[in-house]
């Protein structure tokens, strides 16, 4: 494969991965092991992608080689036929739930989200540690998410909630909690939490625990509520089907899944999702951080949006 991809010379790479921190180290690793085969990228938000992917796909004119994101990102190119099927040899130590079984996808990374609370406004022996605790009539008016409709957002909280307590329990739970008042914000998961740190409002429901981690270690009065279970979204890479370069396609996936690749995204700050590559800081992998983790399905995602999305509407809006 490594001679035939040689033959092909270059790798097209549709990555919406941040430039500077992973994107380049990345090729620059890569183009170092594999002398001869010159990664091709072309960067830009995950959803632009997708319509970029689609559009060259209805024309018969397929650019990318590989391409990756979460499930809702890989979906709509998996009803376009736009998926190809490659399980590398790398992904050997990989878990069930992070490869698919029929080799359509990998997982690159790992997304956890969780609710966190300024601990300037919020004294730790008073803050919430569960679910339930984000039902006290004190947090009422006190709590933010985004509200942009994405597995990171409201519906990924809600489908954790509708997972692990059931639809019964669950919806409850969800009702309730919409009595509590949530403040939507019309940004996203990034912003929400920068304006706890800033004093806006207490509590941010659902934001990423290694953006806590990050604005932790420069000072910010920001800690993590280790709610049982956070929410799990695995990024996933794949091959492209109709691919101009399959062997280097394939040759790049193998690497970016790899123990050396993976630690290319450890040192970018993401979370590698590779059983033996720790996060930078340790404790932001459920190992290490001694929390549990419901993994949004990887399948039927479009159905489970729509209907997550639909209880937002209802409750929320």
């Amino acid at each position: 494969m490594i001679e035939a991809a040689r033959k092909e010379g270059v790798v097209v790479w549709y990555a919406s991965v941040v430039v500077n921190q992973l994107s380049r180290p990345m090729i620059a690793a890569f183009e170092k092991k594999y002398p001869g085969i010159k990664v091709q990228l072309v960067d830009g938000q995950a959803t632009d992608l997708v319509v970029k992917l689609i559009n060259e796909g209805r024309a018969n004119n397929i650019q990318a080689d590989v391409s990756h994101g979460a499930a809702n990102i890989r979906a709509p190119l998996e009803a376009a036929g736009l998926v190809d099927t490659y399980l590398p040899d790398s992904a050997k130590d990989y878990a069930g739930d992070l490869k698919d079984p029929n080799g359509t996808w990998v997982a690159q990374s790992m997304l956890y989200l969780l609710p966190a609370y300024n601990s300037d406004m919020v004294a730790e022996k008073d803050a919430p540690k569960s679910f339930a605790d984000l039902l006290d009539p004190k947090w009422k008016g006190k709590m933010a998410w985004t509200n942009a409709m994405v597995q990171g957002g409201a519906p990924g909280f809600i489908g954790t909630v509708l997972g692990s307590m059931g639809e019964e329990k669950g919806m409850d739970y969800l009702r309730k909690l919409a009595a509590q008042k949530v403040i939507n914000v019309p940004a996203n998961q990034r912003v929400v939490l920068d304006q706890a740190v800033s004093g806006e409002f207490p509590i941010a429901l659902s934001v990423f625990i290694n953006h806590i981690a990050i604005s932790a270690q420069k000072g910010a009065p920001i800690k993590p509520i280790l709610v049982d279970p956070v929410t799990g979204i695995i990024d996933t890479t794949f091959l492209i089907k109709g691919a101009k370069h399959p062997n280097a396609g394939k040759l790049l996936i193998d690497f970016i899944v790899s123990k050396e690749g993976q630690e290319i995204f450890r040192e970018a700050d993401y979370i590698p999702a590779h059983p033996q590559v720790s996060a930078k800081i340790a404790t932001l992998k459920p190992e290490g951080g001694n929390f549990k983790v419901r993994i949004l399905p990887a399948t039927g995602v479009e159905e489970n949006m729509k209907k997550w999305t639909g209880i937002w509407n209802e409750l929320y809006k």
